[in-house]
């Protein structure tokens, strides 16, 4: 959908899971056996992804200030209340946190999420304010105020769109 780089480290999972939904098209990558296998699902564990989907977009939403439903940030706080971690300690003395069950998406979306806040980049995934599009990005502006996922479709057609409302004011 966009040009962005993918997110880094950790929050590439996030942003490529609420990305398997198209919204302006409908299409849905989890549909499909390729878009199952990149994630580890089943074909049984579609509708949980699904809704783990929606509440990382609704978050997605709230970083970029674009009013997210509370119900939806609050979904994906019970959501992964059901998804332990561990702390692993290397013989350096080097920390590290790990899903308990590597295989449950929501699990691993916990160690990610853990890790972004860490590293103070969490707040930086973001979702298009563009209603036709809520596509994930993270931004990687000075500023951290980027508002679309690109300038080029979704910038250029909500700037469009208020020239014209000014025009025939």
């Amino acid at each position: 959908m966009n040009d962005r780089a993918p997110a880094p480290g950790g929050l590439a999972l996030i942003e490529s899971l609420v990305n398997t939904l198209d919204i302006e098209t409908g299409a849905d990558h989890l549909d499909t056996a390729d878009g199952r296998d990149a994630f580890g699902l089943a074909v049984e564990d579609v509708a949980a992804a699904r809704e783990l989907r929606e509440a990382l977009r609704a978050a997605c939403l709230a970083h970029g200030g674009h009013g997210a439903a509370p119900d939806g940030v609050g979904a994906l706080d019970r959501l992964l209340a059901h998804a332990p971690l561990l702390v692993g300690v290397d013989e350096a003395g080097t920390a590290t946190l790990r899903p308990a069950d590597p295989a449950a998406l929501a699990s691993r979306v916990a160690v990610a999420i853990a890790t972004a806040v860490a590293e103070g980049t969490w707040l930086r995934l973001k979702a298009c304010e563009a209603e036709d599009c809520r596509w994930a990005y993270y931004d990687r502006s000075p500023a951290g105020r980027s508002r679309w996922c690109t300038m080029a479709v979704c910038g250029s057609r909500a700037k469009m769109r208020a020239y014209r409302a000014r025009r025939t004011r």
